[in-house]
Parts: C-alpha cells; structure tokens; sequence
C-alpha cells in the first residue's frame, strides 16, 4: 500500500531537492531563490530547463537522466503526485534534478531574466473553457518570455488534439514557426523528435493503450512583440468532458 498524502508531505518537506514556497513568499516576490538557481541549488551554470505541471515528475527525472549536462526542475502544485518523482531523483542521487511546489500562474516570480532555456509542457489540463488557463495560451507565452532566454525552446507534448490544434493556431496568428509539429508522434519517428519519444509518463501509457495518437510540438519563443490569441472553432475533445477518473476507463476505438 502506498504512503498517505500527510506521510508524503512529510518526506517531501525533508527532501533537499524540493523546494516549497509559502504563498507569503510569492505576494511579496521574495523568493530566495531567483536569479540564484545555478549558484545556490544546482552548483553549475549548465542550462534549466522546466518541466510545468510535472504531475509525477517521470519526464523530470526521465530527462535529467538523459541530459546530465542539463539541469531540470518539476514544477506543480500537486505534492502528493510530485513525492514519486522527487522520491525516485533523491535515491538515485541526482545532482541535476530538482522539483517547486507552487501555483504556475505565479511561475514568472521564481526565476530572473533569462534564466531558463527550455520549458516542457507534458499533458497539461487543455482547459477547453477559458484560454488563460492553457499553458501554451499568450496569458502564460508572456509570463515565460520574464524569464526564458531569447529563442528559448518550448515543448508541448499532448493526447489532446483541443489544446494541440490550439498551440498550433495560436502560433500561426502570431508568425511563430514549429520547429516540429507531428499528430502522431510515434508513427512518424525521426530524430527531432528523440527526446519526445525516450520515455512515457503514466497518462501517456494511458492514452497510448485506448488507441489515441500523442501529438508533440516544438517552437523558439521570442522575447519581443505583442502576442495575440487565436479567433478559430477547434473542436472540443469529447472523452476531456470526464473526470480524470471516469476518463481512465474510458474506451477509444483504434
């Protein structure tokens, strides 16, 4: 039997490698830690990369494995979900590995100007709803843009073809090029999309069982312009109108 959330919280409160920052810390923007992530965490001055709404954190620990001349920090809410993978970076003695509890609506007050070098986006919440709440809408491009460098990889890797077809749009309409673009990510392998195919997180497994394609897009952010979100009808993922747990069961014809 697993651990309880309150046993988790406690092994995550005593993990070096997890940082929890008090919501005072984000009001008053005096997080310690910005601008000193190289010099005071990770002790090197290889690039971050951030992995946003890291869940479990398998592609965290998964990438800082395969690049470890590259630093990587999970970021959620979630401690519960993020305890296995903290857990996992901690016993293997990680150096590169890190994960931040926080809201990622606050994600530009963690990290100083140029700071980051790559974000990935793996099966986030498409949040067919409202815009601002998708982490590859403009709300969120320009919070990024406070803190990535200039021509600053991002990666979005999704079941969803809502939120795929979306980032595409929303690309389009401000003259932004996809570096890659693929709706079927494993059926059209090549080497630029190695990285995206190394390894699966558990929803990926997931989808990948009822038969649904992973789409996976990558494009350089630039720092400059004004963004502006896409007018286009994308059709709504119908098995997203479930719960995560009625979703888990739910069959997808091949």
């Amino acid at each position: 039997m697993g651990k309880g959330k309150l046993a988790k919280f406690a092994d995550m409160a005593a993990n070096p490698l997890v940082i929890e920052c008090p919501f005072a810390a984000v009001q008053e923007g005096t997080f310690e830690l910005r601008g000193k992530w190289h010099s005071d965490f990770f002790h090197n001055d290889n690039p971050i990369v951030l992995e946003l709404g890291c869940g479990r954190g398998e592609y965290t620990v998964g990438l800082g494995r395969l690049y470890p001349e590259k630093n990587f920090i999970g970021v959620d809410i979630k401690g519960a979900r993020m305890w296995t993978g903290a857990k996992d970076a901690l016993e293997s003695d990680m150096k590169n590995v890190g994960f931040l509890r926080t809201n990622i609506e606050f994600i530009q007050q963690f990290f100083a100007p140029g700071e980051v070098s790559e974000i990935w986006l793996t099966f986030s919440d498409p949040q067919m709803k409202k815009a601002t709440k998708r982490l590859s809408s403009t709300y969120f491009l320009q919070r990024y843009r406070q803190f990535m460098q200039e021509g600053g990889l991002v990666h979005l890797k999704t079941d969803s073809n809502f939120l795929f077809t979306y980032t595409e749009e929303m690309l389009k309409a401000n003259s932004i090029p996809a570096e890659v673009c693929t709706r079927s990510l494993y059926k059209e392998q090549g080497e630029d999309t190695f990285e995206a195919r190394s390894f699966q997180t558990y929803y990926e497994s997931m989808w990948r069982a009822r038969g649904i394609d992973i789409k996976y897009l990558r494009f350089r952010l630039p720092l400059q312009g004004n963004l502006i979100e896409p007018d286009v009808e994308i059709p709504l993922d119908e098995y997203r109108s479930y719960s995560r747990e009625k979703r888990s069961s739910l069959e997808v014809s091949k």
